[in-house]
């Protein structure tokens, strides 16, 4: 795992997920708060296990009200052209209006994001 602060943002890349269930989401969350004091978090969509991206798994959701519960807000960053799921994109969509959950395609595009929370 590579975290760099960018203001009171973490920028957390792992070839290695990272967040395979609802309890490494907290264990991350916990830890990025402990070591650098920052509630914003953009993290590489390789670092998320695979089955958050099939909703019908229930694990997006599980992982999200973590991020939720605990006031953070998260931008994944990557390409998800390969996914063409409608409630998946619809899903994305709709994150995309919220406070909590972003997916971009770019390390700029999450700061900027994760920026206009402020």
């Amino acid at each position: 795992m590579n975290t760099k602060i960018i203001g009171d943002i973490a920028v957390i890349y792992s070839e290695e997920p990272l967040i395979t269930d609802a309890q490494t989401a907290l264990d991350l969350t916990a830890t990025v708060y402990y070591e650098h004091n920052v509630t914003k978090m953009a993290i590489n969509k390789e670092a998320i296990s695979e089955g958050f991206f099939k909703l019908s798994t229930g694990f997006a959701g599980k992982v999200v009200q973590k991020f939720v519960n605990y006031h953070f807000s998260v931008a994944v960053i990557g390409d998800y052209s390969k996914y063409t799921s409608k409630p998946l994109k619809d899903y994305m969509y709709e994150c995309n209006n919220g406070n909590h959950l972003f997916f971009v395609a770019s390390e700029d595009e999450a700061v900027q994001k994760l920026k206009g929370l402020e």
